[in-house]
């Protein structure tokens, strides 16, 4: 009998995609049956807003923690809780797909591993400059977490082309047009200033990817000299 194997047509993502997909999806999937009425009762009406309120990043807290030099361990807690809360189903369903496409495009080249940092220290700079830049009161949603592994993976794309010779601006490709949809949004529907965190998120990936790509810092330098 031949030990020969039909070779999968889709590659197995790694371990620690799915766990953070599953860390976005579960809370969804709660809060959304609770919403149809099919568990909790009358209150699970609330389980969203209830969540929102507990782990969202505040912007009102962070500017009292600044303004006062006082670090609240409560409000600390919410620099890594809140992509993990969405306003709605449509938005946590858009957040998982492009983490399932980008953490398996970062995933296999650097390992799951790299994907959890980038998605945490991603989030974390993403709060951070929407709270010192802007006076909105709320954060929400894995959007400049998913951005950051936006950010890696256009940086390993950067440094491919610059390897190989090609056009460089074509890896700024996706995030120009991601940012322009949200420049039309935002002039059509006024959807506020989560694109602030959401680029601080692009920048901090592929900053940070300087730092865990092999090699990386080197050719960003030898990049920056031949100009």
């Amino acid at each position: 009998m031949s030990d020969y194997r039909e070779p999968s047509p889709v590659n197995p993502l790694p371990p620690a995609v799915w766990l953070l997909f599953v860390a976005l999806a579960l809370p969804e999937l709660i809060f959304s049956a609770g919403e149809a009425g099919l568990v909790g009762g009358p209150g699970a009406v609330g389980w969203r807003l209830n969540a929102l309120n507990a782990y969202s990043f505040s912007g009102e807290a962070f500017d009292f923690m600044v303004g006062n030099g006082r670090l609240l361990p409560e409000h600390l807690l919410r620099f890594v809780t809140y992509p993990f809360v969405f306003g709605t189903f449509t938005s946590s369903l858009f957040a998982g797909v492009i983490l399932l496409a980008m953490g398996k495009m970062v995933g296999e080249v650097l390992g799951g591993w790299a994907v959890v940092l980038m998605f945490f220290l991603s989030g974390i700079f993403g709060a951070l400059v929407f709270g010192l830049l802007t006076n909105q009161p709320w954060l929400v949603g894995a959007y400049p977490s998913v951005y950051g592994l936006i950010g890696t993976y256009t940086f390993l794309y950067w440094q491919r082309q610059v390897a190989s010779g090609g056009p460089q601006r074509q890896a700024f490709m996706l995030i120009g047009v991601l940012m322009g949809i949200q420049l039309i949004f935002g002039i059509l529907f006024q959807v506020g200033f989560a694109w602030v965190g959401e680029l601080a998120g692009f920048v901090a990936g592929f900053a940070l990817a300087a730092f865990v790509v092999p090699g990386g810092m080197a050719r960003v330098v030898a990049a920056l000299r031949r100009r």
